[in-house]
């Protein structure tokens, strides 16, 4: 079986886990106007993926698709407590648990996965969407690296979709935003893929502002 067939499954919007529903952070920053344009969005896009993803979210979700990839169960138990802990609001938490938890709904409905991770997931009353990224990739024989490569294509495909409703942008636009941002969204997978694990981190200090102060927004259209 062609193997594009998995990755492109795993990346597709379709994926029923409503990662649609969430902006992080990105429609209160059009709400102030620190995102107003497709220059500001473009900043605001690649200060996240190398400011914060490259460092942090991409080489943490790596190394849950490594631990899976491996079996190494106890080393996977150990990069859920890392990332449960790593929720700095509420609404990253609860966009984590549930996206983690619609992948978990997803995952035991599909023959795919194997006895030793569905028993692993079972054990997990609060999965998160690194840990059902992680074991979707095994089920579906997709190597870590490319599990990664999906995971940021799809963020990148939904900031652009919330640009699109939040600002005056059309697809067009968009599909050049995406031109200029390709070359940042595989610098971010090489240097995710260069970080120990033991030196993962980062400070987007910007970032946990805007996701705090979505959670008061009077009007919006996503959920975090």
């Amino acid at each position: 079986m062609n193997p594009a067939w998995a990755l492109l499954r795993l990346a597709s919007p379709q994926l029923p886990i409503g990662g649609y529903s969430y902006s992080q952070g990105l429609e209160m920053a059009v709400e102030n106007g620190r995102v107003r344009d497709a220059a500001s969005a473009r900043r605001w896009i690649s200060d996240q993926l190398m400011l914060n993803l490259s460092r942090f979210e991409a080489p943490r979700l790596l190394a849950h698709c490594r631990a899976a990839a491996d079996e190494d169960w106890p080393a996977l138990a150990q990069r859920c407590d890392e990332h449960r802990a790593s929720r700095e609001t509420r609404e990253l938490y609860q966009e984590s648990r549930q996206m983690g938890y619609s992948l978990q709904q997803l995952l035991n409905g599909l023959p795919e996965l194997d006895a030793a991770a569905r028993d692993f997931l079972a054990s997990h009353t609060e999965p998160h969407l690194a840990l059902g990224w992680a074991l979707a990739a095994r089920a579906w024989h997709i190597s870590p690296d490319d599990a990664l490569a999906a995971w940021l294509w799809s963020w990148l495909e939904n900031q652009l979709a919330v640009l699109m409703k939040t600002l005056p942008l059309g697809q067009q636009a968009a599909q050049r935003l995406t031109s200029e941002l390709l070359p940042l969204l595989q610098q971010a997978q090489q240097d995710a893929d260069g970080i120990d694990p033991k030196h993962i981190g980062s400070a987007a200090f910007g970032l946990s502002l805007a996701c705090m102060a979505h959670e008061r927004q009077y009007s919006r259209l996503f959920r975090s």
